[in-house]
């Protein structure tokens, strides 16, 4: 066309096809893609493809999805792969740091035996790792709340229970709430280094109540993998890094938790490391297919039929999206609470990163 300029009649045309195969998921797909991944919290593709097939039908019930038919087979047969890359803008967020406030308590070491691995072999349901997470926001003078986080390391079941200082009697009081909450029995605790849960009145308790009571070994976080990587997913993306004082945001905290409990235990799927291989200096891991932590503790058959059908209705009630979306109310009226938050606050845009 240098050479020789246009052709007579208009420009010329390069009638090339581009190679590769044809796009098979369509902008309808996607976008039906991002309304189940807000719904869920922006879960990784390997778990949202194991939610999606009950997660597309209560979303079509609630009215935030329509599909048509190409469509729904589209969403319903989509690869984990895809869902990454579908998503990766809509996933991009920032990741905020804050302070570890953990303080070693020795005067109980000796009667409390380190657990530097899973001694529960067959990993029956009900040995929990606990851990405290704080919002003191950039100092940890003062009185402040917590959380107490409390997994199951067999099922994933997460428990969160607000605390209005790191006092042992307060944390013992959310540790037994925690414990009435659990839709199984409690067999086993282990925690960290910390006074707050090394200190005589537990350990009697635990004793007393013919429960197993083992801590991790100081500074190896690692040790308590579960509810760590809790900390981060539950807590830390949804309350974030800020400072809460006083009983008006202990029971705003309260009331996000009991959302939090229905979303992560009844619609998000987990995934449990069941082997690694090691070849050479490099490890490979394998995962089991996802699953919720209630389905994983029904098929373990250790829920009773009033803990199933309490909580199975309490699933039941709110849609996934519409638990999201209340769940993101609570949270803004949370946030205007925090220590030196501004009068008209507002905090939308803070959901949806930490979404």
């Amino acid at each position: 066309m240098l050479r020789h300029g246009p052709p007579q009649g208009g420009v010329r045309r390069d009638r090339r096809r581009r190679g590769g195969r044809p796009a098979v998921y369509g902008p309808a797909t996607t976008a039906a893609l991002e309304v189940a991944a807000e719904a869920l919290g922006w879960l990784c593709g390997k778990r949202l493809v194991a939610a999606l097939p009950a997660v597309v039908p209560a979303l079509e019930a609630e009215g935030a999805l329509r599909l048509t038919p190409d469509v729904r087979i589209a969403l319903l047969g989509i690869s984990a792969a895809t869902i990454d890359r579908r998503l990766a803008v809509a996933r991009a967020r920032a990741r905020p740091r804050g302070l570890g406030t953990t303080k070693p308590g020795s005067l109980l070491k000796q009667q409390v035996p380190i657990r530097t691995y899973t001694p529960w072999d067959d990993q029956r349901p009900g040995f929990v790792e606990i851990d405290l997470v704080a919002h003191c926001g950039t100092t940890t003078a003062g009185s402040y709340l917590v959380t107490l986080d409390v997994v199951d390391v067999a099922t994933g079941w997460t428990e969160c229970v607000g605390v209005l200082n790191k006092g042992q009697a307060a944390v013992f009081a959310a540790l037994e709430r925690a414990r009435a909450r659990l839709p199984f029995p409690l067999l086993g605790i282990d925690s960290d280094n910390g006074s707050e849960f090394l200190n005589d009145h537990l350990v009697r308790y635990c004793h007393a109540e013919q429960l197993t009571f083992t801590r991790c070994r100081a500074y190896h976080k690692n040790d308590q993998a579960h509810v760590e990587e809790k900390n981060w997913s539950v807590v830390r993306q949804l309350v974030g890094y800020d400072r809460y004082e006083g009983e008006a945001a202990l029971t705003q905290l309260e009331r996000v938790y009991d959302l939090v409990r229905v979303e992560v235990n009844g619609w998000l799927p987990v995934m449990k490391l069941v082997a690694k291989e090691r070849e050479g200096a490099k490890v490979r891991k394998h995962y089991d297919a996802p699953t919720t932590p209630f389905a994983r503790a029904l098929a373990a058959g250790v829920v009773s039929a009033q803990a199933q059908a309490t909580f199975s209705a309490q699933v039941r009630a709110l849609g996934p999206l519409a638990l999201r979306r209340q769940l993101g109310r609570a949270l803004e009226q949370l946030w205007a609470l925090r220590v030196g938050a501004p009068p008209t606050a507002t905090a939308a845009p803070r959901l949806a990163a930490s979404a």
